[in-house]
């Protein structure tokens, strides 16, 4: 008996086991369930609408992986990244902090054209003077010279024997033992025609004794660059007997790249500084900006005077050279926070966190890191500074220009007022695939979005356009760009002429 009631008791301890067993085992299954209905509804809000690569935005994927055009991975596009009334492109917190986005402030600075360049000292080529004969005769004597030497005014050079001039000294003696004062002036005259200086005439005329030997002497002081003369030789009328270079002043001739060179004008102040002599600084003036630039170095050559009072600046030498021109109030931003495509400037203004606006501006020069904003910007305004490529891409997807955003009335690409200015682009394509709302086209380059040709899905605006169409077949076709789909509006055979695009 209380082995039977035992038994009764452990199968209902059991039971009741079981039954708790069971109904905690149900509550667990549906707390799971509604934990997975509340995941997957917060993954299904947040499901990418498709992939793109940010390089060639208008090309859309339907599942991740890497872009074939680039070496990166495609970036998802998200449903809600792009609200509001406010024209300009949303990017999401994540995708910024992944690719660290940063801003800069546009600044209003005193600023001044200086332009660094690098140069070499050359002799001034305006300070030249040449020795020559002027008269026919022979060498006698060459003083101790030679080209390099430094010479002063008045260094004697050679000696030389004139036959042609005793002989017109001579005559000259005799006209003037004549006491005829018409024909002795006449006879002196001759004399100085033919190169003789006012001393040694006067000479001549006080002594009543001819001279043939001339010396030759440096005309002024300066670098003997050339001695054309030797002893025994014979000269002639006109034969440059030496070269000598001017000291007082040298060249230093800068190559300016040829992007600046429009900022350096003739007069301008200059700077220069040599490894010879540290810590000094040479001031000079732009001479002139030669009209030739270097093929191979795109640079063009800005000739500077330099003074050269102790001849301490020597033809050769190296230097820094800082060329400054005048200094003025101008907005200024860093200079990676412009994105030129060759036929405009753009900027991206930062509206709000997150929302930016591409901005049209004309810039200036660029004075090292930093670049001038002529117009299209304002002091204190935000810009972006990197990863511009993705904002740029995303006001691509979304056909967000400038010009669009800065016109009045704006409205933003999304909205159904935009739709309706929606520009048609036309091109041709062959079809590769046909559905109840799309075709899939193999299409020809489009010049009005600069897309290359490429294979890629449209909707069609009305079903009946397709009437009659047929996979492979050659079609000419026109679309516009609603919100982020591409419209077919108009689509009908090619002409027969018409090629394969």
């Amino acid at each position: 008996m209380n082995t039977t009631i035992k038994k009764t008791a452990v199968a209902l301890s059991l039971l009741a086991a079981g039954i708790a067993a069971g109904w905690a085992f149900s509550q667990w299954q549906a707390a799971r369930s509604a934990t997975s209905t509340t995941m997957s509804v917060g993954q299904e809000e947040r499901k990418p609408l498709y992939w793109y690569d940010p390089m060639v935005p208008t090309q859309k994927f339907d599942k991740p992986g890497k872009s074939p055009f680039m070496d990166m991975q495609l970036v998802p596009k998200f449903a809600g990244e792009d609200t509001g009334d406010a024209p300009g492109v949303s990017v999401s917190p994540q995708a910024l902090q992944s690719l660290g986005l940063r801003v800069a402030t546009v600044e209003r600075a005193t600023v001044g054209a200086s332009i660094d360049a690098v140069g070499s000292l050359q002799l001034n080529d305006r300070d030249v003077s040449i020795v020559q004969a002027r008269s026919a005769g022979f060498v006698e004597r060459v003083y101790a010279r030679a080209p390099g030497d430094v010479l002063q005014a008045g260094a004697p050079l050679a000696d030389l024997l004139l036959p042609e001039w005793v002989a017109a000294q001579r005559e000259f003696l005799a006209v003037k033992a004549l006491n005829e004062p018409l024909l002795t002036q006449a006879a002196r005259q001759r004399l100085g025609l033919l190169g003789m200086s006012e001393s040694l005439i006067s000479q001549v005329e006080r002594s009543g004794q001819t001279t043939g030997t001339v010396t030759v002497r440096a005309p002024s002081s300066g670098l003997l660059a050339e001695l054309m003369v030797r002893q025994g030789m014979t000269v002639t009328p006109g034969m440059s007997l030496a070269r000598i270079n001017g000291l007082g002043s040298i060249w230093l001739e800068a190559a300016v790249p040829e992007a600046q060179a429009g900022a350096v004008q003739p007069g301008q102040a200059a700077e220069a500084r040599l490894s010879a002599f540290p810590g000094e600084v040479f001031r000079g003036r732009v001479a002139a900006v030669l009209p030739e630039s270097s093929r191979e170095t795109r640079t063009l050559r800005v000739r500077i005077e330099l003074p050269n009072p102790q001849q301490r600046l020597k033809a050769g030498m190296f230097a820094q050279v800082a060329l400054n021109g005048p200094r003025s109030e101008s907005l200024v931003v860093p200079a990676e926070a412009i994105i030129r495509t060759g036929k405009r400037a753009i900027a991206y203004v930062v509206d709000a966190p997150g929302r930016y606006r591409p901005v049209d501006v004309e810039i200036g020069q660029e004075l090292g890191d930093r670049m001038i904003v002529r117009r299209g910007l304002e002091a204190g305004q935000q810009v972006v500074a990197s990863a511009q490529f993705l904002i740029d891409s995303e006001a691509s997807l979304q056909g967000l220009t400038p010009a669009a955003v800065g016109a009045p009335g704006a409205v933003s690409a999304s909205s159904p007022a935009a739709q309706v200015r929606e520009v048609v682009h036309s091109t041709t394509g062959t079809i590769t695939a046909l559905t109840d709302d799309s075709v899939t086209l193999q299409h020809a380059a489009v010049p009005t979005l600069q897309w290359p040709a490429m294979t890629m899905g449209f909707k069609v605006l009305d079903p009946k356009l397709k009437a009659g169409l047929q996979p492979r077949q050659i079609v000419q076709f026109s679309f516009i760009q609603q919100g982020d789909d591409y419209v077919v509006t108009a689509i009908k055979p090619a002409d027969p002429v018409g090629g394969k695009p």
